[in-house]
């Protein structure tokens, strides 16, 4: 019966993280923790799984409908490693309230940013960011809601490098994930479609956590018969949330991450003042 909640909990937990791009942790952890008394060390081992099972349960099913857009995602996967890399090494210099300060202001802006943007399903006509047509960034995906073709320019292209790079160091400095700010990037500071960016951080996170499981894996903090569940759960519901999120509309999708950006942003303040 223990086992099944976690199933079901779970599957809830990769719907959702797939529908947002952020993971399915943001769900996990809380829940082992708070409703099944998992200590948090275990909580986070497998959260750090379930966001493995989350980027391969959507992943298959955004890149094979080409909504994923794998030049951003790799281009961008170096400004979070390098930011990890860093943050694990000036994790002694910098006051880690300050960053959660910091970062929390940066996505409480950010929320701030999406809510402004009224065309909801529509791409904004930005011009082609220089360093976006020299890596051949731009892309084209075909949106089932609204049955058309959408072809988009990325802009921005240092900022949200910038913004990836930082996400990387508080990830590697405070050990949480970044869900949050990779989608947060890609959205707002290089104006790419919604769903894209959604489908490009499941892939990135992926990436970001397959490189650090063995950490976790070879300090004990995974448990085969609680990350065993999460594991199947997650992939089970990151697959069908794949196929919901293609079915709604960017408008409705925004609508609901503007809220988890919102409490993440909060969450992230008031940490980093109780510290």
């Amino acid at each position: 019966m223990y086992s099944l909640e976690i199933l079901l909990i779970s599957i809830l937990a990769g719907i959702v993280g797939s529908v947002l791009g952020l993971g399915g942790g943001i769900i996990v952890t809380p829940a082992l923790t708070l409703l099944f008394g998992v200590s948090i060390e275990h909580a986070i081992g497998a959260s750090i799984i379930s966001v493995i099972a989350t980027s391969s349960g959507s992943a298959i099913a955004y890149i094979r409908d080409r909504i994923t857009n794998l030049r951003v995602g790799m281009f961008l996967e170096i400004a979070t490693t390098v930011g990890a890399i860093t943050g694990a090494f000036i994790g002694g210099l910098i006051a880690p309230n300050l960053l959660y300060i910091i970062f929390g202001l940066l996505l409480v802006y950010s929320a701030v940013n999406m809510i402004k943007r009224k065309k909801g399903g529509q791409q904004e006509q930005i011009a082609m960011h220089p360093a976006a047509a020299k890596l051949k960034l731009g892309g084209s995906y075909y949106d089932k809601a609204a049955q058309e073709q959408i072809t988009y320019n990325v802009g921005n292209v240092y900022g949200g490098f910038g913004v990836m790079y930082g996400a990387g160091v508080v990830s590697g400095l405070l050990g949480i994930g970044s869900g949050s700010f990779k989608v947060m990037a890609m959205d707002v500071f290089m104006k790419l479609p919604l769903k894209v960016s959604t489908a490009t951080s499941n892939f990135m996170m992926g990436v970001t956590a397959a490189a650090s499981a063995g950490v976790y894996l070879l300090r004990g903090d995974i448990d085969p018969h609680i990350a065993g569940p999460v594991a199947l759960g997650v992939l089970a519901g990151a697959t069908i949330g794949a196929q919901i999120m293609q079915r709604m509309k960017s408008k409705t999708i925004r609508m609901l991450f503007i809220p988890v950006l919102l409490y993440v942003a909060f969450q992230m303040i008031y940490e980093g003042v109780a510290l």
